[in-house]
Parts: C-alpha cells; structure tokens; sequence
C-alpha cells in the first residue's frame, strides 16, 4: 500500500534508513566501545560493566571460543542464561569470531532443550549452572562437544560473588547436582583466554547473526534465521525512530524482558548499545518487589516491557514509591498493551507507555508508536523506516481502507527464513515476497495500525468472528479485574462461545459482574457466556498470555 504514514513522521525521521555503512554487527559494537569506553554499558545485581571493560571480557572469550573450542565460522552456539552480565559478554564473543548464536529460554525442559539444540545443530554451549542437570539428560543425542557452566554471582567482584554463588548453591539448594565433565567453568574460560588473542573474524551482511527460535505456542519451535543485515536495520530503525527523546551516552535502560527473548535483545543488547546507553539487567522480574526495590535505586529513563509486567508493577502497593521524574519513554510490546493499563500508568507515573508491534521473524521491530508525544493510545503506531505494511484477505487482496485483513510486511528486517523448513518457510511469504505475520490489523487514514487479534485465536461465534483483545480490553475495565483473556470454547448451537478466564483483584467479584460489565460494551454474541476464575494466568516465558493452553 502507499506509505500514506510517513506523513506522520516526527521531525528528524527518515523515511529510509541507510545500514550499507556496516558489514556486520561487530562493526556497531567496536563503534560503540572506542566512543562510549568509560561509561557504564551492563549494570546487574549492583556490579557494573564499563563499554571498556566488556570489551576486555569479550575478547578473553572470544579467544577461548576460537583457541581452546575450536569453533568456526558459522557454527551454533547455545547461549541458556538468564539476565546476568555474563550474557552480553558471550554474545559479543560469539559473534567476533563468527559464530552463530541460539538464545535458549534458561527454563526450557530437557525436552524442549532436546528439540532446539538437535534442530539447530548447536556445537557449544553456554549455560547457567541452575539448569545443567536438564543438559545432561539429553547431550548425548545432540551435536554439543563443549560446554560451559557458569553460576549467578560469575561476573562480579570476589567477596560477592564467592557469598552470592555459595548461598545460591548450598543454602538456597538451588543448583541441582549434574556431571558434566566436559564442561569449562565461565571463570575458567576467560583466564584461558586471557592467555593469548584471538583473531578477529570478519563476517558480511549476509551472514547468519542467531537462529532464534519463535515460541512454540502455535507447534514446534521453529528457527527463525536472522543474519547480521536484518538486525542490523532494525537496529538502527530503532535508534532512528527513538531520536527525538532519546540522547547518546545519556541513556539508562531497564531491561527487565530476559535478553535471550527477541524484544529485549534487538532493543537493550543492540540498539541500546548503539546509543551508548547503560542497560541495567533484571534477572528475575517476577519478583516484583524486588524489581521495585531496583528501580527505586536507579534514576532509569527508558523501561521496556509488556503489558501484564506494566500491570502487575502498578497492582504492587509500593509502585507508587518509585519515582519517574528521569523517565522519558516506557515501551511495551509482544502482547497488545491495553488501554486501561496505559491509562492508569500514566495517572499514576505522569509518563507514557508508547506501543510498538513486531514478531522474531522481524527482528524484531515494524511499527512502532512515535516517541515525540503523537502516540495514539491503541494502535501499534506506524510502520518504521524502510518498511512497508499491507493488510490481506483470505485471498491475498488488500482490504479497503478500515476493514481488518492479515498484516503482512516487507523490509531489510525479514528473516532469510526458517532453518531446515522450506515447507514452513513457504507457509508464512506471499508470493511477492511479503512476510505474513498472522496478526490481524486494520489501518486508519493517518496510516495508525491496529491490531485485532491473532489469526489463529480469533473466536467464531454463529458465523461471527469474535476478537479476544476486544473482549479481553472490554473486561479488563472493570476495577475488579487483574488480568484477563478471552478463548473460544467449542458449542453446538453457535460453533463457539466466548470464555473469559479471569484473575480476580477484587475477592468479591462474581461471574455475573463480569458479564454485566462486559455487556455496557459488546454487542450479545461477543460477550462471554462461560467465566472461569483462576489464581493466575498461563504465559511464556515474557509474560504473553497463551490463549493456546487455556483453549
């Protein structure tokens, strides 16, 4: 469709973005490091990294990886850490010698292990000691030669991290016995490879940069391959799109979303490391007191997240003594942000939360809400640059202007494809080379997208499709309410029916409430005729909900 958004631009954004003045993203790194040397780049559990000193560590790891494992160009490396300094070390290591990395989820089963190292022929592995008890079950029937294990407390000072490791190991009992005698401890590592340099790899456009693997909640995990070209556009249409508020070397980030998921690796390990800004690293954000304890430390000026992280921060009775004066922008994504919660964040913060909308084969950014105070609460806000957006019907028609259709997009940001699957890599291009997203949208005449809902999890009601978020948007209104979702259950008379799974915040709150209030805004066959309690709601491992299992 015409680019009818650019119109809608703030100031200072091009409609293009120009990436041909770097061959890989080693070259924005090395960039980074001799402009911002001396400021913080990696902040985790209070121990700082300075750009200097990350890069000291990579290259003492970059020289295990290619001296002492003897790993290649193009061979895969699993990373299986949660948020820790340790991450963006073996990241950046991996990548100086050319290697290709597979982000794991740390709380993967051996099972789920199993299927992504054997598909992704991974040769080497970096993973935290909490979890190397799961590796051990299943090594033997992949293509790993060599592990290392590292344990929570590795990358800081001696006296906490020998009290750090020890408490989590012997009196929290949270490392499970494993044996893994191949395995190199991370410490181990970087003194073998202070030994000696390591030759720096060059690597093109082209090449592969991660296999990173989607989720899962529709099937099998798939790879979605992503080479250096397409994350480096979409590093620097973040950066781009972020330039009206956002200021070099002047930046302090939360990432709170873990590194290994698409969201906060593009944004906190990327282009956040463009920009010079320091990136504080939140291992376990679920505990959201003691997340709260974090930022009332920090003065923070960007937080990222997703909606049911924005929620469940404000229903905490010490949210409100966070204080928000250095905050300049909040953004969520990987799940639709509500309007009730961006409502009430802004009541209670004075600071927005502006949406954007990607998916991992995108890597992951295409459109996103301007930063500049023209962000239109509800909408995912307007393709970046250099991509293109149109929505298609079951027939592979544009819709008209206003009617939902499938979002399909186009830019230097769309994957190569899956790894090893032609079959599904076909099964998500149009023809003409359009990525199909499977999210349904719909575009206002100020080029503002929409999304409706997930393809695959709209509800059919007597022949009426029924979108959850409207739904789910509808009931979460209701002050009784903590959390939502809207599934479709199978019913003879209608095909389907809607069922609301609800997460009460009021104790009192009955069935019949939520359904008197869900009736003050949907029409009859949209309201849920079936609603379940429960004390929480089943999400990946980034907090979306997965309407899949409730199904």
């Amino acid at each position: 469709m015409e680019k009818i958004w650019l119109n809608k631009y703030p100031k200072g954004i091009n409609a293009e973005i120009d990436f041909n003045g770097y061959n890989s993203l080693m070259d924005i790194y090395d960039e980074a490091i001799l402009k911002f040397s001396n400021k913080k780049a990696f902040t985790n559990m209070g121990v700082s990294l300075t750009y200097s000193e990350l890069d000291k560590s990579v290259g003492h790891f970059a020289s295990f990886l290619q001296n002492e494992l003897k790993l290649k160009k193009g061979d895969r490396i699993a990373i299986q850490l949660p948020n820790l300094l340790q991450f963006p070390v073996v990241l950046f290591a991996a990548h100086r010698v050319g290697l290709v990395v597979v982000n794991t989820n740390p709380l993967y089963t051996a099972k789920e292990m199993h299927h992504q190292f054997k598909d992704s022929g991974a040769k080497a592995i970096v993973i935290l000691a909490n979890f190397a008890s799961h590796l051990e079950e299943i090594i033997k029937d992949t293509s790993i030669e060599s592990v290392v294990t590292t344990e929570i407390a590795d990358m800081m000072p001696t006296f906490k991290r020998i009290l750090v490791n020890s408490v989590v190991k012997y009196v929290k009992k949270m490392v499970p016995p494993f044996h893994l005698p191949q395995a190199y401890s991370f410490r181990q590592a970087l003194e073998l490879g202070a030994l000696r340099p390591h030759t720096k790899v060059n690597c093109t456009q082209e090449d592969l940069a991660f296999l990173q693997y989607t989720g899962g909640t529709t099937g099998v995990a798939k790879g979605a391959m992503l080479s250096h070209r397409n994350i480096l556009a979409n590093t620097l249409q973040i950066r781009n799109w972020m330039s009206p508020r956002l200021l070099e070397g002047q930046e302090v980030a939360i990432a709170a979303l873990p590194l290994y998921h698409i969201f906060a690796l593009e944004v906190n390990c990327l282009a956040f490391i463009k920009m010079g800004a320091e990136n504080v690293l939140i291992t376990n954000p679920k505990d959201i007191a003691g997340f709260i304890k974090d930022l009332k430390k920090i003065p923070f000026t960007v937080l990222s997240g997703v909606n049911t992280l924005f929620n469940a921060l404000m229903n905490h009775p010490d949210f409100v003594t966070i204080d928000f004066k250095n905050v300049k922008i909040s953004v969520a994504g990987a799940m639709t942000l509500q309007k009730t919660v961006a409502e009430k964040w802004m009541k209670i913060t004075n600071s927005v939360i502006v949406e954007g909308y990607g998916l991992t084969e995108a890597s992951p950014v295409v459109t996103c809400n301007p930063i500049d105070g023209t962000d239109r609460v509800g909408s995912i806000g307007l393709p970046v640059p250099s991509t293109n957006v149109k929505l298609l019907d079951d027939n592979d028609k544009e819709v008209t202007m206003g009617e939902p259709g499938e979002l399909c997009c186009l830019g230097p940001q769309v994957m190569k494809g899956y790894w090893q699957r032609p079959d599904e890599t076909a099964k998500v291009f149009t023809p003409d080379g359009w990525l199909r997203t499977g999210d349904i949208a719909v575009v206002d005449e100020s080029g503002f997208f929409k999304i409706v809902d997930r393809k695959k999890d709209m509800i059919l009601v007597s022949g009426f499709n029924v979108y959850p978020n409207e739904v789910e948007e509808a009931i979460a209104s209701h002050p009784g309410v903590l959390e939502v979702a809207a599934v479709g259950v199978p019913n003879e008379h209608s095909g389907e029916i809607v069922k609301a799974v609800v997460v009460k915040k009021d104790p009192a709150l009955t069935a019949e409430d939520v359904i008197a209030h869900a009736r003050l805004s949907l029409t009859n066959y949209k309201i849920p005729k079936v609603v379940e309690f429960r004390t929480d709601l089943p999400k990946t491992n980034v907090g979306k909900i997965l309407r899949r299992a409730l199904r």
